[in-house]
C-alpha cells in the first residue's frame, strides 16, 4: 500500500509542504553539481515519497529551493511516468513570483514553483520529477532528479488474456526456424495499466523451467517482435528455433499478464512438440 500523502492546506489537496532546509545540505540525486561551472546550488528539495490522486484538485505543486537567484534566469521541470514518458509537452517552468496560480507561496525566497495536474488514468508506480535551471550566461543544468510513487486511486482489477494463436508444431530445420506467437490482453484500467505479458516455458522430459524464463510479449508495432500495430492490446513475439542443441519433445508453454499492481492474469497453457 502507498503512503498517504496529506496537505496542510484544505484548497490545495497535494501541495508539497514538506522542504528539508539547510544551505549546506548535501543531496544524494544531485546532478552536474560541479560548482566551477556555476555558482547556483540547492537550499531546498522536495521531501514526499508519495502522491495520491485527488479527484476534488488534481494539481500537484512541484518546487524546489535554489541559492544565489539573482543569477537564474529561468528553472523547469520534467515529469516522466513509470513507463518512463514524460508527461509534460513542454517544460513546466517554475516561478518564485508567490502567485497562488503557481503555487508559490513567497515572492522572492528563492523557492520555484509551479501546478501540473495529474491524471487519474496516469499509472500506478514509480515516477520521477527532473530539475533544470538556466543562468544569466545561458548555463544549463539538470541539477536534481527526485522520485516518489504515484497511486491513481482507481480499483485494480487483474488483466485478463484469450485467443491465444500459436502452432502446436514446430520442426528443427537446417535454418534458423521462426515461431510467432501472439495473445490478446484486456485490462480494466486501461493498457497502460500492463506491466509486463510473458510466459514460461517448461522442458522435456522432466518439465523443468528453461533458464531463459520469461520470454516477453509486446504491443509495441515492431517487426522483430512479430507485432503488426502498437497499442491495439495484441501482444505478439518470435522464438527462434535454433538448427542444433534444442530438447525434442513436448513443451509446456505457460502465459500470463501482469499489471503494475502486481494482479496477474489468467493462465493459459498450451503444448507444442518440437520434432
Amino acid at each position: 500500500m502507498y503512503k498517504k500523502f496529506r496537505s496542510f492546506l484544505p484548497l490545495i489537496a497535494l501541495f508539497f509542504t514538506l522542504i528539508f532546509w539547510g544551505c549546506e545540505k548535501k543531496y544524494d540525486n544531485i546532478l552536474d553539481a560541479d560548482e566551477s561551472k556555476y555558482s547556483v546550488t540547492i537550499s531546498s528539495a522536495p521531501f514526499f515519497n508519495s502522491v495520491d490522486f485527488n479527484p476534488e484538485d488534481s494539481s500537484v505543486v512541484i518546487f524546489i529551493g535554489l541559492n544565489n537567484i539573482s543569477v537564474i534566469k529561468n528553472v523547469w521541470a520534467d515529469i516522466y511516468s513509470s513507463e518512463n514518458k514524460k508527461l509534460n509537452s513542454s517544460p513546466v517552468y517554475l516561478y518564485d513570483n508567490g502567485e497562488n496560480a503557481t503555487g508559490d507561496k513567497v515572492k522572492g525566497d528563492g523557492i520555484y514553483s509551479n501546478r501540473f495536474p495529474f491524471n487519474q488514468y496516469y499509472p500506478n508506480g514509480d515516477y520521477r520529477i527532473e530539475f533544470y535551471y538556466s543562468d544569466t550566461r545561458d548555463f544549463t543544468a539538470n541539477i536534481l532528479r527526485h522520485g516518489f510513487v504515484y497511486d491513481n486511486q482507481q480499483e485494480n482489477f487483474p488483466p485478463v488474456i484469450s485467443n491465444l494463436s500459436v502452432p502446436d508444431t514446430a520442426f528443427i530445420g537446417s535454418t534458423i526456424q521462426l515461431i510467432y506467437i501472439s495473445l490478446d490482453v484486456y485490462d480494466q484500467n486501461g493498457l497502460n495499466d500492463i506491466e509486463m505479458v510473458y510466459f514460461n516455458s517448461f522442458i522435456p522430459p522432466n518439465g523443468n523451467p528453461s533458464q531463459s524464463n520469461p520470454f516477453r510479449l509486446y504491443d509495441d508495432g515492431k517487426a522483430e517482435h512479430g507485432d503488426l500495430v502498437a497499442g491495439d492490446g495484441r501482444f505478439s513475439t518470435i522464438v527462434q528455433l535454433p538448427t542444433q542443441g534444442v530438447t525434442t519433445g513436448q513443451y509446456r508453454w505457460e502465459f500470463e499478464a501482469k499489471d503494475r499492481g502486481k494482479k496477474l492474469s489468467n493462465k493459459i497453457i498450451h503444448f507444442i512438440t518440437i520434432l
